[in-house]
C-alpha cells in the first residue's frame, strides 16, 4: 500500500505527504498525514468517495480527530 499523496499549498505548489492515518466517523472519512521532512507537524483533512481532500471545518471535528490521532500514539507506543 502506498503512503504518500500530494496537495497543494496555498501558493499552489504540490507537496509530497506521508499518510499517518485513516479512519472512518459518523459519515464522514479523514486522513492525517504529515510531510516528510517534518514528522512534528501533522495535518488532518476530511475527503469524500473521490478522494478530494476537504478542511476539517468545526472545531468538534478537530477535536474529534486529535483524540483520535492522540489514541493512535498511544497505542504506537504500547507497542514499541
Amino acid at each position: 500500500m502506498d503512503n504518500t499523496i500530494f496537495i497543494q499549498d496555498e501558493n499552489g505548489k504540490e507537496v509530497e505527504m506521508q499518510i499517518l492515518l485513516t479512519f472512518d466517523s459518523d459519515e464522514n472519512k479523514y486522513v492525517v498525514c504529515y510531510m516528510k521532512d517534518n514528522e512534528d507537524e501533522i495535518y488532518a483533512f476530511r475527503y469524500d468517495e473521490e478522494g478530494n481532500l476537504m478542511e476539517i471545518e468545526t472545531e468538534e471535528e478537530m477535536d474529534m480527530v486529535n483524540e483520535v490521532v492522540s489514541a493512535f500514539d498511544n497505542g504506537e507506543e504500547e507497542e514499541a
